[in-house]
């Protein structure tokens, strides 16, 4: 038996693991702050999202050591490559809080955004290929990083970093839709991926109350307000995107749902009123049940050593559906 057998194949898109836990973890951290909830929780969420993070780190490693064929397969793929840039986003949302770390996540992320996107507009791709991944390697990864820039005292650096992925979302978003729109129907293995649609918004929301000061504004209520726009189109299509039955991609799920939760609860830390502080706990309570269900599905795949065979199965599935560049 081969080493690339004997290993398990983490697909990078696990890393979205990452994302839904570190993002539950900041909103309990908001909430313990606003709302006088249990500070213990965030903690333990924050370590969970750090431990889930070394996991994969170390297995993907080994993937690239011993089973590169793979590897190469993965990023050669239209549709798989664009989650290799999750693990940048991945590494600043684990150690936002350590300078060191945070700005080789916020290099890596910038140097795969601007690798796979140059490939990305030299054409010839099938439509059926363009999902909603293809946000990942330059939106996320820009507003994440204009996040944690932020954070760490760096506000003009993060104020660079959300325009980039400010105007690659409103771009890639008119594509996608035109895609979504016009072109032949999501295979159904891709369909969870469309709910990184979700991440846009509310993550740009977060990245923009990261760089600005004072009162909040028309725009980033406007984001959350399109953001809860994304999140009912999702309610409506989720009988049509759950015909696969579950599979690791529903944590695409989980990072838009964890951010739409925090804005507002960020909102309500800076003195605003109205809206937001009526829909903040009903975010709250929802994020948390998006991610535990997940976490609770995911946990029951790992049980039964279903979690990487199911998701290559349904990769497998899905690369049979859309031609290869």
């Amino acid at each position: 038996m081969t080493a690339s057998l004997k290993l398990p194949l983490v697909p990078a898109s696990f890393f979205g693991m990452v994302l839904g836990l570190s993002g539950l973890a900041n909103a309990w951290r908001v909430g313990a702050r606003i709302w006088r909830l249990p500070a213990l929780i965030g903690e333990v969420l924050t370590f969970i999202a750090l431990a889930v993070w070394l996991l994969l780190i170390v297995l993907y490693a080994l993937k690239w050591m011993m089973a590169r064929e793979e590897a190469f397969k993965e990023a050669a793929h239209p549709v798989q490559c664009c989650f290799i840039g999750l693990i940048g986003v991945a590494t600043m949302l684990v150690a936002g809080g350590l300078l060191p770390y945070s700005r080789i996540g916020a290099v890596y992320t910038l140097a795969f955004s601007v690798w796979r996107t140059g490939g990305l507009w030299q054409g010839e791709r099938d439509i059926a290929t363009t999902t909603a991944v293809l946000y990942l390697p330059s939106v996320a990864g820009s507003f994440v990083t204009a996040i944690v820039g932020a954070a760490l005292g760096f506000p003009q650096w993060a104020q660079l970093f959300f325009g980039a992925g400010f105007f690659a979302w409103l771009a890639i978003e008119s594509a996608l839709l035109h895609r979504l729109l016009t072109g032949p129907a999501l295979a159904a293995p891709l369909r969870p991926t469309l709910g990184i649609q979700l991440a846009p918004p509310a993550v740009g929301a977060l990245a923009y109350i990261g760089v600005t000061q004072g009162p909040p504004d028309m725009l980033v209520h406007a984001m959350i307000g399109y953001g809860l726009l994304q999140a009912l189109i999702m309610l409506r299509l989720l009988p049509w995107i759950m015909k696969e039955g579950f599979s690791p991609a529903y944590w695409a799920f989980t990072f838009g749902a964890t951010a739409l939760a925090t804005a507002p609860m960020r909102l309500v830390e800076r003195g605003d009123v109205g809206a937001v502080t009526q829909l903040a706990p009903i975010l709250f309570a929802a994020a948390n049940i998006v991610v535990g269900l997940i976490a609770l599905a995911t946990i029951w795949l790992i049980a039964n050593r279903k979690l990487v065979i199911g998701w290559v199965a349904l990769a497998d599935r899905a690369a049979g559906t859309v031609g290869q560049r």
